[in-house]
């Protein structure tokens, strides 16, 4: 068996039911890794070193095949919804026994030992056995790496089991197809069948811990990036694909704490993750600049093009999927803070790419506005263009991230709201989408604007600023801004015909009440109140 000098858990793999090969590659190194990925012909190197690979079948999350367990743990706690699917605990029987059965059969397997959460109180360690090194690269790159200290003694409690080429029987299994990504909380398992695409244990563990922090340790689990400035004020930024999340949050005036996903405690902020999982379509050197600097040895790139005849990486090609991505250890970002640990913020940011051209470019949120808010998870994306122009789409994820929270939405927002009461946080609601008029008529809101009013909400210049009501939503537009015009800050001034405007606000507001109806039953009447109200 390839092994380091290490503490090698033979035993424990066996007792999870695998039948050791010859070749167990135990906590790999990067190099290793990449190696092994070239041998077995499942990747290429691009010309500046990092490993390029394609995730196959999947290039994406497959949200209608993720299931969790129900049992005596998860019944009654989780919200049974589109994304928390139930599945019997024979199934997840079942489907383990086809994993670790295949998976005994390969004559290679990975095997690595991790941490999620910075925060040493809630560190979960973590054990991902796999067929393929590039995911056990990936799992290097965004878990928490131990010393060989921490290895001697390592005492997984959450397995995760990956079969990317396993095929499941749908009868036998319980499942919809031929994949599936199944979690147990009451064994502590995240089975992963039949999908390549690498963000499905990364996820896996997101959900898991979007469970077991606010239920057990009353911490508030978050789907967002986070950054310090230099006084240690830490900001958080929430918003979903498009909005503008990991641009705004990569501040080189401010230390990273993560991109992606963190806890906010009783005093800190902290990291999930070691890593960052950056999306890289039209990734560019002049608008992503520590991104495009981590695409190095060590990183993971999934799913792009070559310009013809070169190992060059055509950013810009989305033949394959636009969700191109590559993984990379935090520390691949300069101004990356480590520990990745901050305390609590002092700011937080909504981010929308609002196409209808209704939402104002910055608003300030009462406590209930924000829980509002944080359940909606708004943002409105532009439509396909194959045939032509069409209308903007409005999208609603609750918490900025539904796929991944098995809770009930109003139990972390009800979290969020003690929080922002007992610390004096500003929350800030950034639309980064269109101004003047919906998309196809007005304009998108300037970068260089944006920047300047999160700097002016970070450094406090809007704090003693005057401000008017929105008279749908509801939320403080502030009337200037230093190094933005006045005019932009209210929307409705912005638009050629005032009465158009008012008829967009009061359809995107019917947009935001008819979404939240299916959150009415479990949220608090404060809540509901702080919704959009209806003029007409």
């Amino acid at each position: 068996m390839s092994v380091p000098t290490i503490f090698f858990p033979g035993d424990q793999l066996i007792s999870m039911g695998l039948k050791l090969s010859d070749q167990v590659h135990y906590q790999s190194e990067p190099e290793e890794l990449v190696e092994d990925t070239l041998r077995l012909d499942q990747g290429i190197l691009n010309d500046t070193g990092a490993l390029v690979i394609e995730t196959g079948e999947f290039t994406g999350r497959s949200p209608k095949d993720k299931f969790i367990v129900q049992d005596e743990i998860s019944e009654g706690a989780v919200h049974w919804n589109e994304f928390n699917l139930p599945i019997h605990e024979e199934y997840f029987f079942a489907v383990k026994k086809q994993i670790t059965d295949y998976l005994s059969e390969r004559p290679e397997i990975w095997v690595r030992d991790a941490f999620a959460c910075a925060d040493p109180r809630y560190r979960m360690a973590i054990r991902v056995v796999n067929e393929h090194p590039a995911i056990n690269l990936f799992a290097y790159n965004m878990f928490i790496r131990p010393t060989e200290e921490e290895l001697e003694n390592f005492e997984p409690e959450w397995t995760i089991l990956s079969a990317p080429g396993l095929k499941l029987d749908p009868v036998v299994s319980g499942t919809r197809q031929h994949n599936a990504a199944i979690i147990s909380f009451k064994y502590k398992t995240v089975l992963i069948a039949g999908t390549g695409y690498t963000g499905e244990t990364k996820k896996g563990i997101f959900t898991v811990l979007n469970f077991i922090l606010p239920k057990d340790h009353n911490v508030l689990s978050m789907h967002c990036s986070a950054n310090m400035g230099e006084q240690g004020d830490t900001a958080l930024f929430f918003g979903l694909s498009g909005t503008g999340k990991t641009t705004l949050s990569a501040d080189p005036a401010r230390r990273l704490i993560g991109d992606d996903e963190h806890g906010w405690s009783d005093t800190t902020i902290f990291n999930f993750e070691g890593g960052c999982y950056a999306k890289c379509i039209n990734l560019s050197e002049e608008k992503e600049p520590q991104i495009f600097s981590a695409i190095r040895p060590g990183a993971l790139v999934e799913n792009t093009r070559f310009y013809p005849g070169t190992r060059t990486i055509n950013f810009d090609d989305g033949s394959i999927t636009e969700n191109t991505r590559v993984s990379y250890p935090l520390d691949y970002i300069s101004n990356a803070l480590e520990p990745s640990v901050g305390p609590a913020p002092k700011n937080i940011f909504f981010l929308t790419c609002d196409a209808y051209g209704v939402l104002p470019p910055i608003s300030r949120l009462s406590p209930e506005q924000a829980m509002y808010q944080f359940i909606s998870g708004y943002t409105a994306k532009v439509a396909g263009t194959e045939a032509g122009v069409t209308e903007p789409k409005a999208t609603f994820s609750a918490c900025f991230g539904a796929p991944f929270i098995p809770l009930h939405p109003a139990l972390y927002a009800e979290m969020l709201g003690e929080k922002l009461r007992s610390g004096e946080v500003n929350v800030w609601m950034v639309n980064t989408g269109w101004t003047g008029g919906p998309y196809g008529i007005g304009n998108r809101i300037k970068l260089g604007y944006t920047r300047a009013m999160i700097s002016a909400a970070l450094d406090g210049s809007l704090d003693a600023v005057e401000t008017v009501v929105h008279p749908v939503f509801g939320m403080k537009m502030p009337v200037r801004c230093a190094g933005v015009p006045s005019e932009l800050l209210d929307p409705r001034k912005t638009w050629a015909d005032p009465a158009a405007y008012d008829e967009k606000a009061e359809e995107l507001a019917k947009r935001f009440i008819n979404n939240f109806k299916k959150y009415e039953a479990g949220t608090p009447a404060s809540i509901l109140a702080a919704g959009p109200k209806l003029r007409f």
